[in-house]
């Protein structure tokens, strides 16, 4: 690859398709038979794949042109796992947060502003005693 980038960063579809040696023809055909591969899209509908979309592309070039897998030999070594667990590691968190993770975060914050209103109140209720005592 001509430039160096961070791990982390995102890859276009020329940057992968050169770093693995496939088509880029290739690469969309497995987006369509392997649903772990997600790249982000432009709105003009360029690929850009994360680290994890990379690594995935991979395995599974190494499992179909090392290993002699079949596609459906792939798919079935996938079927019902994550990404997590088809790496092996921690998975690249992206710049966007999951709509699950954002509720929770949501959740939790709305019970810790709901604990501080309680909190104001009993605060209020405390100083209006001890105005009362004091007078």
């Amino acid at each position: 690859m001509g430039v160096n980038k961070s791990k982390s960063a995102f890859r276009s579809i020329a940057e992968v398709t050169e770093d693995l040696g496939v088509a880029p023809h290739v690469l969309r055909f497995w987006e369509t038979k392997f649903n772990q591969i997600k790249p982000m899209k432009t709105k003009s509908s360029r690929r850009y794949y994360r680290p994890d979309d990379v690594e995935i592309l991979s395995l599974i070039k190494e499992l179909l042109y090392e290993r002699r897998y079949t596609i459906e030999g792939v798919q079935k070594l996938f079927k019902n796992r994550s990404v997590k667990d088809i790496l092996g590691t921690e998975i690249q968190k992206d710049f966007f947060e999951e709509e699950e993770e954002q509720a929770q975060k949501e959740a939790v914050s709305e019970e810790k502003q709901n604990a501080v209103v309680d909190a104001i109140k009993e605060l209020k209720a405390i100083k209006e005693e001890l105005q009362a005592i004091t007078m």
